[in-house]
This record gives structure tokens, C-alpha cells and sequence, in this order.
């Protein structure tokens, strides 16, 4: 957007215009280095051609409220705005400040509030900037203005929200359930392994992020559970509890569901919320990431599965053939004893005695330790 300033006597005409890159669906300026605390001028469009102006004022980087009595009350010059096409131009005149230097920021947005109200809500600016307006020159119509990239508070906690919660889903979880699936047939302590992961370290890290993105939604004066990603969010998060809470529920439900409804959650996320905090959309990479994420995730979780039942059938069948081994070398080694005691009755030995001794300390030798287990 384009923002000009004309003195005329005691008054100072303000026309915001559109550059016809993007069409706007309000603008604003405020008088002031920084948002929190500056009163502000917004202006937009409605279906019937006229242009509603609101003067609003906020205490930090939140959707500003109006104020019913502004320190310089504006007024619009509709006859000298226009709403049609995709530049419009929006005109105002305020009485002049008493300074000739004005620090000023800007804004706009790419959504119209939809409603002829001062009051309306106002969706997020897609773009800001700031500007310094030299009034003591002939011509003040260009400006030394710069268009900002810095983060709002609110959309770093977004980024936060994002972060923590992608580690905890997407990264800690699938660990600890790896942990379990690989570990439970080489070690008894996987077990040990597996809820440290799973609740010890994701829980803080999940209930941190789910805090930010709650907090993010305060300060932008957004609404709670309005569309599906945070709805799914809020699901999603008493899901974790119920499977960490109760031992039984993850065998029921199985940690890939979890997992693919968290992949789901992800991607919603960055598709459709990040751009609605005024930062446009992300890169590609983003999706060729989350893509790249979901194959590695299928392989781990699906194919994985056929590994682990295949050992353990190797493993009991390993088992099955000693077993019988040792069984047959017991059985044996007791045959040829039955024998050997056999002859020795049939002929009268004086050592029959000796030979019962020694056929019991043969059968306890042949016995096997399955025997004893089994």
C-alpha cells in the first residue's frame, strides 16, 4: 500500500492506496513508532460502495479495539475515495499534530471485515511497515518508510507452538514407540525406556507447546476452537493422556492412528493457520518435508511390524527344536539306564544297590533345565 500526506492549514489529508499487487481488504495507519499504544486510522470498502472509518487504539500487538474518544478525530472524505478495482483509495483528513516530524506505521489486510461497522472484526494485517512523514516540506507525499519483517509477539509464539509440539508428536513419540516395538525382544528394560520418552520428556515438551499456541491465540485476539485445526488440537492432546494414563488403551488403538492423526494436525497447521497470522504461506520445502515424514513413519510402523513377527516365530522355533533335543537325549540316557538295571537284577549282583544310586544320579544329570522351568 501507498500512503501520502498533504497540510492543509490546521487539518493534514492522509490518502491510503493500494499498489494493485494484492487488493486490500482494509488499510490503516497509526500515529506512532510501534503498535501497542498508538491510535490508529483503518479504513475499508463495503458492498453498498461506501468506506467505513475506525479509529482503534491497542495495548500490545493484538486486533485493536475502537475508542470513542480519539486524541484527533478523523473524518473521511468519500468523495475523494474510490472502492472499485483492485487499487482502491481511501481518504481522511485529521487536524494536524504539533510536530511536523510524524513517526507512522502501517497495515493492511488482505480480508475484508465483511460488515459496515466501526466495530467490526478485523482479520490479521498480511503486511507492515513504518514510515516518517516530514509535514514542514512543500511536498510530503514520499516518505522514508520500510516495510517490517520482524515477528509480533504472538506470531512468535506461534512458531513456538509449532516447534514444540512437531518434536513432541512427530519426533519423541515415534522414538519411544520404536523403542518398545525393536527393544522389547533384546532387553527387559525397554519398558523403562519407552515411558521416560513417552511421558517423562514429550509430556512437558507437548503440554508446553499446547500452552504457546493457547497464549498465541490470546494476544492475537483470535477465537479458541473455531476451525478444525485447533479442534483437532484439543483432541488430539486429551488422546495423549488417555493413552499414557491408561496401559492398555495404546494396545487398542495402536501408536500409528496416533501418529497419523498428528501428522494430519501438523499439517493443517503450517497449510492453513500460518497463514492467517500474516506471514503468507510457507515454502514447498515445508511440504516436502511433511511428505518425506509420512513415508519414513509408514515404513517404521507398517513394514516393521512383519520384521518383529518373523523374528519372534525364528526365535520360539529355535526354542521348540532344542527342547526337543534335550528331551530326546533325556529319554534316551533313561532307556539305556532301564536296561543296564534290568540285567544287573536278572543276574543277582551284589552291587543292585550301587547300581540304583548310580542310575538316579544319571537320570538328574540327563535332566534338562526346561523341565524344570516348563
Amino acid at each position: 500500500m501507498c500512503v501520502t500526506a498533504i497540510v492543509q492549514n490546521s487539518t493534514t489529508q492522509y490518502t491510503l492506496s493500494g499498489t494493485g499487487k494484492t487488493t486490500p481488504g482494509w488499510m490503516g495507519v497509526g500515529f506512532g513508532s510501534h503498535m501497542a499504544n498508538s491510535p490508529m486510522v483503518i479504513l475499508w470498502s463495503n458492498s453498498d460502495g461506501l468506506v467505513t472509518l475506525s479509529q482503534r487504539q491497542a495495548p500490545a500487538e493484538v486486533m485493536p479495539t475502537v475508542v470513542s474518544s480519539p486524541p484527533r478525530t478523523a473524518t473521511l472524505l468519500m468523495n475523494a475515495s474510490t472502492t472499485s478495482g483492485n487499487s482502491p483509495q481511501f481518504v481522511f483528513s485529521i487536524p494536524s499534530a504539533n510536530t511536523t516530524t510524524i513517526p507512522t506505521i502501517w497495515a493492511f489486510g488482505p480480508q475484508n471485515p465483511g460488515s459496515s461497522s466501526p466495530s467490526a472484526p478485523l482479520r490479521i494485517h498480511e503486511e507492515t511497515g513504518t514510515a516518517s512523514f516530514d509535514l514542514s516540506k512543500d511536498f510530503t507525499g514520499v516518505a522514508t518508510a520500510s516495510r517490517s519483517s520482524a515477528l509480533l509477539p504472538f506470531q512468535r509464539l506461534v512458531i513456538g507452538h509449532a516447534s514444540m509440539l512437531t518434536i513432541g508428536f512427530l519426533f519423541l513419540l515415534p522414538i519411544g514407540a520404536l523403542l518398545a516395538r525393536y527393544m522389547r525382544t533384546f532387553t527387559p528394560i525397554w519398558f523403562k525406556g519407552h515411558w521416560i520418552v513417552q511421558f517423562a520428556i514429550s509430556g512437558p515438551i507437548i503440554v508446553i507447546g499446547v500452552a504457546l499456541g493457547i497464549q498465541a491465540v490470546i494476544e492475537s485476539g483470535g477465537q479458541h476452537l473455531n476451525d478444525e485445526h485447533k479442534n483437532w488440537g484439543v483432541a488430539l492432546f486429551v488422546l495423549y493422556f488417555f493413552q499414557c494414563s491408561l496401559g492398555a488403551f495404546i494396545h487398542w488403538v495402536k501408536f500409528k492412528n496416533i501418529l497419523g492423526a498428528a501428522l494430519y494436525q501438523v499439517r493443517t497447521g503450517y497449510k492453513t493457520e500460518w497463514p492467517k497470522i500474516g506471514r503468507g504461506p510457507l515454502m514447498a520445502g515445508a511440504d516436502y518435508v511433511w511428505y518425506i515424514w509420512v513415508v519414513v513413519s509408514c515404513y517404521l510402523f507398517d513394514f516393521s511390524d512383519v520384521n518383529i513377527i518373523h523374528a519372534t516365530n525364528l526365535d520360539m522355533e529355535n526354542k521348540n527344536n532344542l527342547k526337543q533335543e534335550t528331551y530326546g537325549e533325556f529319554f534316551e540316557a533313561t532307556a539305556f539306564n532301564d536296561h543296564k538295571r534290568g540285567e544287573e537284577r536278572a543276574m543277582g549282583s551284589p552291587s543292585f544297590e550301587m547300581a540304583e544310586e548310580h542310575h538316579a544320579m544319571m537320570v538328574e544329570e540327563a535332566k534338562p533345565t526346561e523341565l524344570y522351568n516348563d
